[in-house]
């Protein structure tokens, strides 16, 4: 037994600490020059009970540093009970641009939930750039051309880059777990393996998806993003997946530690699509604490404590340059309570995941 946790944490530190590295001296994609003439490009935002969240999201939208009479921005009105509408069209009045709110009461083919709301505002965009965010997210100005720059001829989708962010330590530490999954994220698709795409900071050609047939002809799924980005690359389009300030979008946390197993769960569903050797690495990522807590009881609470010490030390180190390269400081002193957050979540995820239990998302419920 000691032997064969020996070669699992050799192995593993290994890996992190290669992924560090390649992660620390790979650049990633690069900006290349923006269309020319500067193309008109549509926004589109899915909203369903949204109105606590949405102005700040369209206040960023205003403010961001493109001309404005290029911009189309979409709302789709996903069946919300409560004032979404009524606030999205006051924040957006004397926009410069335009601006349209679409209820969305009919379903189109397969899409159900936000899949459906992005088939209808696609049916509605009159332009060849769909550039998506949530209602929850606030993009930065430079977002429209940083997304813009990396398009070149066969590439269908840009992926930007998202930080949660927010005044609590439960929200300072959601965002440094996401921000090293990102850089890890990062490191996979930099070999040129696509891992997937975030559907709330990116970019779909016109092109790419129509191709696919769009959401009304794509399979349901609750990680809707990854689906429409799985159909893209099927069909022999390029991805760019950009680590970079000026697609860095802010989200707001998850408020509770409720809220944040349902929305990892909706997550592990999309992973359960992920290519097998990718699912066995995440796997082997996850095995860390039960293997810690075997160790701690065949060698001793000192050899599991050294261990873990080495781990913080190695993700700490990933955790500098992933902040360092979005611009950002990174917030070391939260290792500690890092380790103890990514302990509780990986094994409340585990019980979540093997009960027969449905989660919910958007007020909807799913199996």
């Amino acid at each position: 037994m000691l032997l064969f946790l020996t070669l699992f944490f050799t192995g593993w530190f290994l890996i992190l600490a290669a992924s560090t590295w390649l992660f620390a001296t790979r650049p990633g994609s690069q900006p290349g020059p923006l269309p020319t003439p500067l193309p008109r490009v549509s926004i589109l935002i899915a909203a369903r009970n949204e109105e606590a969240a949405i102005a700040r999201c369209l206040a960023a939208i205003r403010q961001l540093d493109y001309p404005a009479h290029l911009l189309e921005v979409l709302l789709g009105d996903d069946a919300s009970t409560d004032a979404t509408s009524a606030v999205a069209a006051h924040s957006m009045q004397g926009f410069a641009g335009s601006f349209r709110i679409l209820p969305i009461q009919e379903t189109l083919g397969l899409a159900r939930g936000k899949a459906n709301v992005l088939a209808h505002l696609t049916r509605a965009a009159t332009t060849n750039y769909f550039f998506i965010t949530d209602a929850d997210i606030a993009v930065p100005n430079t977002w429209v051309q940083g997304l813009l720059a990396h398009t070149a001829p066969g590439v269908g989708t840009v992926t930007g880059l998202t930080l949660v962010d927010g005044p609590r330590l439960f929200h300072r530490v959601q965002g440094l777990d996401w921000l090293m999954s990102l850089g890890l994220v990062q490191v996979v698709s930099d070999q040129g393996r696509p891992v997937t795409a975030m559907g709330n900071n990116m970019l779909v050609t016109r092109a790419a998806y129509e191709a696919t047939g769009g959401y009304e002809e794509l399979p349901f799924s609750v990680t809707e993003d990854y689906e429409l980005f799985r159909a893209t690359i099927r069909l022999g389009f390029n991805y760019r997946i950009i680590f970079r300030p000026e697609v860095l979008a802010i989200s707001l946390p998850m408020p509770t530690v409720g809220n944040l197993l349902h929305q990892r769960r909706r997550w592990t569903r999309g992973l359960e699509s992920l290519p097998w050797w990718l699912r066995a690495g995440l796997l082997y990522y996850a095995g860390f604490y039960p293997a810690l807590l075997v160790l701690a009881w065949v060698a001793g609470p000192a050899v599991a404590g050294l261990v873990l010490a080495g781990k913080m030390l190695l993700q700490g180190t990933l955790a500098y340059f992933c902040f360092r390269r979005a611009g950002r400081r990174a917030p070391l002193w939260l290792m500690p309570v890092f380790e103890l957050y990514s302990f509780s979540l990986t094994f409340a995820m585990t019980i979540f995941r093997l009960l027969p239990l449905s989660f919910d998302w958007k007020g909807r419920r799913y199996k």
